[in-house]
């Protein structure tokens, strides 16, 4: 059997809980991590919520220096640079064949940017060191394979833009990175995706909104000619009624706040996010630095260990299917 390559973790803004609980899900798995961060900050870490240090020989530290003292909940932009290099050298060995995934714990979109450097998200960083055209955003209620699935075409978009934004270029695309991704990662054997429309009842036949007559549709009808299982445009809010969604392996939102208030809600505490397209696996928590709690030991670890999981899941079943 071929030896489990470590997922790798990238601790995140370290002024917030992305150390505590990187450290917090280290622990609580039996599969192999490489923590990526300052060795320093994450063992003052480890010995304050009494984890034993040295870590097990199962996890090792990939270290990178801070840029700047730390002091829990209070941002340092000197720091931005740190963060991102974390990013960088988690790229740089997952895209080398070093690490099996990436796992990212969460940062502070607001201080990148104030350092100066233009930051949208992990999806969109990784996308850019990766050089591919597209990635889709996937949320999961959990690291299960049977957990709620919501994809989303568009990502950090104001609603103003969304219209002009949903091209069928762009739905072509993402229906077929979402398609290949349920059947290599998720080894399923043909995939049923459920679409939403963009209008409120999916436009009413025109009444409420066009997008649906004249870009959802037609990009709907050429991917089931090309073989994909997909249905709609629905109505978003009836989407996720119990007995409509769970006969889909993905639903497929037009926008983040049409699909991912329902994902929260029935899996918050275990979500995980999962980027789709790229050449490595990548999944990441579900919530954000948590700032106001950050050096209290009290932050919620299950969404990091969900998204470990996964990452290993995910990680495996590619590999399989590619060997």
């Amino acid at each position: 059997m071929t030896e489990l390559r470590s997922v790798a973790v990238t601790t995140g803004e370290p002024a917030g809980i992305g150390p505590e609980v990187s450290l917090k899900a280290a622990s609580a798995v039996s599969s192999p991590i490489v923590l990526i961060g300052d060795r320093a900050l994450l063992e003052a870490e480890a010995r304050r919520l009494g984890i034993d240090w040295p870590l097990p020989p199962r996890v090792s530290i990939h270290h990178v220096p801070l840029r700047a003292p730390v002091e829990p909940g209070r941002l340092d932009a000197r720091n931005a640079d740190y963060v991102l290099a974390i990013l960088r050298a988690a790229h740089n060995g997952a895209a080398a064949g070093d690490w099996s995934a990436i796992v990212t714990a969460p940062v502070q979109k607001s201080i990148i940017i104030e350092s100066g450097v233009p930051f949208t998200g992990h999806t969109e960083f990784f996308q850019a060191l990766c050089g591919v055209n597209r990635v889709v955003m996937m949320l999961t209620s959990n690291a299960r394979a049977d957990a709620m699935k919501v994809a989303l075409a568009t990502t950090h978009l104001p609603i103003s833009k969304l219209s002009e934004s949903i091209t069928g270029e762009l739905l072509d695309e993402v229906l077929a990175t979402l398609n290949q991704a349920l059947a290599r990662d998720y080894g399923l054997s043909k995939p049923r995706i459920l679409v939403t429309g963009l209008n409120p009842h999916a436009g009413e036949n025109g009444h409420m909104g066009r997008e649906e007559i004249d870009t959802i549709i037609p990009a709907l009808e050429r991917a089931r000619r090309n073989g994909i299982l997909a249905d709609g445009p629905v109505p978003a809010d009836t989407a996720f009624v119990p007995g409509h969604w769970d006969r889909y392996d993905a639903v497929l939102c037009m926008y983040h706040d049409q699909g991912l208030p329902v994902l929260k809600h029935v899996g918050f505490a275990e979500g995980v996010n999962v980027t789709l397209g790229l050449p490595y696996i990548r999944t990441s928590v579900d919530h954000g630095t948590a700032l106001d709690i950050a050096g209290q030991g009290t932050a919620n670890e299950s969404s990091m260990i969900s998204a470990l999981q996964l990452a290993h899941f995910l990680s495996q079943n590619r590999e399989t299917r590619m060997a």
